[in-house]
């Protein structure tokens, strides 16, 4: 790979960390997370209305492109056009704080009975942020889940 494709690619956001909302809807976010903020984009962030059991959160600059592509693609279809209202019309701006967190909107933690305890998980171009039960219930795997795994990295030629 030469210097100047691993200098116009963005970082990603990865791995998993557990963390605590505030009183206040705070959550600070893992420094290795700001780190890709910091040299990549900047403290400005985009929280989507909840996708399935989770919130999903972008930098500003990657969400601006999503929601072009979306924008660009409507059509007469109900059912797209509701999906485009709900993503972009439920999305909520924010920004890392001087302390290193970002605040969850109210109405956004009470859609997913985000409590106390979260996890948060990396996911490449964006991260996560689950209620901790939730996460343990949902990320649990088991023996059949390694073969449907094998298959698909199979078929994208990975192994």
């Amino acid at each position: 790979m030469s210097e100047t494709s691993c200098i116009s690619q963005p970082s990603r956001f990865r791995g998993r960390s557990e963390h605590t909302v505030d009183g206040k809807g705070r959550l600070n976010v893992p420094s290795r997370f700001r780190d890709v903020l910091m040299r990549d984009y900047d403290d400005r962030l985009l929280i989507t209305p909840p996708w399935r059991t989770c919130l999903r959160i972008y930098p500003l600059q990657e969400w601006e492109k999503m929601e072009a592509t979306l924008l660009s693609k409507e059509k007469k279809d109900p059912q797209f056009q509701k999906m485009i209202r709900y993503l972009v019309g439920g999305s909520e701006e924010c920004q890392v704080d001087k302390n290193g967190r970002i605040l969850l909107p109210a109405h956004l933690r009470s859609q997913l009975d985000l409590k106390k305890d979260v996890v948060m998980m990396g996911m490449g171009p964006f991260f996560e942020i689950w209620d901790k039960d939730t996460w343990q219930a949902e990320s649990s795997i088991t023996a059949q889940d390694f073969v449907e795994f094998d298959s698909t990295l199979h078929e994208l030629g990975l192994f």
